[in-house]
């Protein structure tokens, strides 16, 4: 049975505060706390929304059938979720029809999802992570906790500034994403893709000793041939081998189990 989109309240004062946007903020963070398959971050993103939703819906009536509604499938990228929730909060608190709050949550979703993967995934975590690693192997203990505050810095500054901005922008925020999504998923996808490239060359160490002789000449195949050809081509046709076989639906732990036994029986006949 679908809740009523009527209003038994329709005053639409300005209740949210910026420590109430701050509150709902903290409480994103369990977004994914009762994650399930058949609605998804529903009850996460309700619980979220619950402080703001009572301080604006002071009729019970209102407030059951905005938790209903907000008890429907949900499902988008944790990181960026305060942005969809500051807009529905400017929406709720305006009362907007019941709806068209709805539409708008279902029709950002998906988008923000779609960059938040490319933004975090795909990108930030790589680099931050290259960084801290690069550290950490030079014996430098900073590396981890510089990986820390620099991924952290980032996902909490747009935790915080998503929702202010979502919930000051209010509706006018649409017509902006729906412009920007392709070029920024775009952007970072290539942004990312040339950092993984990077790590490819840098932490893949693979080579391999064998030296040919041809008559008195002795040919060394990774410095003479591989190297001559492309440097770090061997990491590169491993690096492609891997990603072949995860499109073929070998899970990561039989390649993690294969690159193990690759490494240790290469380097026991002498390949590797």
């Amino acid at each position: 049975m679908e809740s009523s989109v009527v209003y038994q309240d329709k005053s639409n004062e300005k209740v949210i505060t910026k420590k109430d946007l701050n509150k709902m903020v903290w409480r994103s963070l369990f977004l994914q706390a009762s994650f399930n398959y058949e609605r998804m971050q529903a009850c996460g993103w309700l619980y979220s929304l619950i402080p703001g939703l009572k301080k604006i819906h002071k009729n019970k009536e209102d407030l059951s059938n905005s938790m209903k509604d907000h008890m429907e499938f949900f499902n988008t990228h944790p990181f960026l979720v305060t942005f969809i929730m500051g807009l529905v909060l400017a929406m709720e608190e305006n009362k907007e029809d019941r709806n068209t709050i709805r539409g708008i949550k279902v029709a950002t979703m998906g988008p923000l999802g779609g960059i938040g993967d490319a933004l975090f995934w795909l990108t930030a975590l790589p680099i931050c992570v290259g960084i801290g690693a690069s550290l950490a192997l030079d014996g430098n203990i900073a590396g981890p906790i510089v990986f820390l505050l620099m991924f952290n810095v980032l996902h909490f500054g747009l935790r915080f500034g998503l929702m202010n901005y979502g919930y000051n922008t209010g509706v006018k925020a649409i017509a902006t994403l729906k412009e920007s999504t392709k070029k920024v998923a775009h952007a970072a996808s290539m942004v990312g893709l040339t950092v993984v490239g990077g790590l490819i060359a840098s932490y893949i160490a693979l080579s391999t000793p064998i030296v040919i002789n041809a008559g008195k000449a002795k040919v060394a195949l990774q410095a003479d041939v591989f190297d001559k050809v492309m440097p770090n081509m061997l990491p590169l046709g491993y690096t492609f081998l891997m990603y072949y076989l995860l499109k073929k639906g070998v899970s990561p732990v039989k390649l993690i189990l294969l690159t193990v036994v690759v490494g240790v029986g290469g380097k026991a006949i002498g390949l590797l």
